[in-house]
């Protein structure tokens, strides 16, 4: 609420706050959210080391948008270091669940792997799929 302004005067201080709170319970739309954030600077000063580790989170319980943000943070290297593998492996993720964006992206990505890397890629992001499906194993 305090993110958008919705019954209450726009705050991104306090949002931050409140995302932070939720995100720390393990509420994967408020770790995309804080990690939203901290990838905007607003509320907070950017940091994309922070918005990397909220998008994996939230990515790594199945959050299409998470996973599309953070293949964009492999690819432009921004928290981490440039990785067109794991950019492709997430939106590859995003993609499966349909998020035209992270379709769009990781057919562009295929051409920059090699079929080796492309091979790796599929099989990472069959085993992060399989950790999403089922979290106690």
């Amino acid at each position: 609420m305090y993110d958008k302004g919705e019954g209450v005067p726009q705050d991104y201080k306090k949002a931050v706050y409140w995302y932070k709170k939720a995100a720390e319970q393990g509420f994967s739309f408020a770790q995309y959210n804080l990690a939203l954030m901290y990838d905007k600077g607003e509320g907070v000063p950017q940091n994309y080391k922070k918005a990397v580790y909220w998008y994996t989170k939230a990515a790594e319980q199945g959050d299409s948008d998470a996973q599309k943000n953070l293949g964009i943070m492999y690819v432009n290297g921004q928290g981490l270091p440039q990785n067109y593998k794991l950019a492709y492996v997430w939106e590859s993720l995003a993609a499966s669940q349909g998020n035209k964006d992270a379709i769009n992206k990781r057919d562009i990505l295929v051409k920059k792997l090699t079929p080796q890397q492309l091979d790796e890629a599929q099989e990472l992001a069959s085993k992060i799929q399989y950790k999403i499906d089922n979290p106690t194993k």
